[in-house]
């Protein structure tokens, strides 16, 4: 069997995504126990015990889901539209959480109130390949020297632009996540493994400091750590992370079961009309509190990185044994009832 390199995976003739690759264990592991592998590492200033942001969704990331990710070590990016966003701005407190998002329209004096508080600004796209981004990530950039991460794209074509406009980090993915239709809709796209790896060998060869994020089409742990071992700095979250306890929104008895609502950005429910629509509306099944899911991504982590032989973050983003798999082989490795 052939093992591929993550150069050898970037030239693949294929477009690859998480289900279609494995990490494949060729050393004998140091490690003893999953609990001596460290999940920690530092992203935009920000301390973190797992590599996990939340989107900035509307119904995955609202104050208290920003407030109980910082205590987790993660990080919770407040949708744009929750209220509290306001009372963060008037009333100049952070409120416990350390990243807000914010539109194209929002205005000069908003950006500096969350300047002032030390916030780390996303800006909140579809397409960050856009000259609209380019001036918002220079117009924040002028008001206040905070990290700013923009989203989203595809392909590296636009990365060193965003970089030069001031962007410290950006959301790599387009039309993965599970209820956007973007693909469907445009044909717009690409497999999220060759999406990441593209950016990244690009980002490495020209020397860029900006960081990746890895957002959308992660479904399990074991997908957070395909995502770490490609070389993405943190993974970004919306499903995992929706139907918890924390999520807004209320929680919906049917049929004996609990759910909760779960929506793409540019849903109807988002846009409340009717222009052209590219995310999904679902509900998901009840999860509980948040810690459960985190703490299960930290578990699946640790042991994928105790298989690896790796201690570090660091070092499980050095990891070049890859398997590409076959349809078969991939339905294979899921759990049969």
């Amino acid at each position: 069997m052939k093992l591929y390199s993550k150069s050898e995976l970037n030239n693949y003739h294929q477009s690859l995504t998480y289900d279609d690759i494995s990490l494949i264990p060729t050393q004998i592991s140091r490690i003893k126990s999953r609990t001596e592998a460290n999940t920690s590492s530092k992203f935009l200033g920000v301390k973190l015990t797992v590599p996990v942001l939340s989107s900035p969704m509307d119904t995955v990331t609202g104050i208290d889901m920003a407030k109980a990710l910082t205590s987790l070590g993660c990080i919770g990016i407040l949708n744009r539209f929750d209220s509290s966003l306001n009372e963060i701005v008037n009333h100049n407190t952070k409120d416990g959480i350390n990243s807000v998002s914010i539109g194209l329209t929002t205005e000069s004096d908003v950006i500096k109130r969350l300047g002032d508080l030390n916030l780390i600004i996303c800006i909140d796209t579809a397409n960050a390949s856009n000259h609209e981004v380019l001036k918002k990530t220079e117009e924040v950039k002028k008001i206040t020297n905070v990290p700013v991460i923009v989203g989203n794209i595809a392909h590296h074509a636009t990365l060193k632009q965003l970089e030069d406009a001031g962007a410290d980090a950006v959301r790599v993915g387009i039309g993965n996540g599970s209820v956007c239709s973007t693909s469907i809709q445009t044909g717009i796209g690409i497999g999220q493994v060759s999406s990441l790896l593209d950016n990244l060998t690009f980002r490495n060869e020209n020397k860029l400091k900006i960081k990746i994020i890895a957002d959308g089409g992660i479904k399990s742990a074991g997908d957070v750590a395909k995502a770490i071992a490609l070389g993405a700095d943190v993974v970004m979250l919306g499903r995992m992370l929706a139907g918890t306890k924390e999520t807004p929104g209320d929680v919906i008895k049917y049929n004996g079961q609990l759910w909760k609502k779960y929506r793409g950005s540019a849903s109807f429910g988002v846009k409340m009309k009717n222009e052209f629509i590219e995310g999904e509306e679902t509900m998901v099944a009840y999860k509980g509190t948040v810690a459960n899911v985190i703490n299960s991504i930290s578990d699946g982590l640790r042991s994928s990185m105790s298989y690896m032989n790796c201690e570090t973050l660091d070092e499980l983003r050095m990891t070049e044994t890859f398997a590409v798999l076959s349809n078969s082989s991939y339905l294979e490795r899921l759990p049969k009832m």
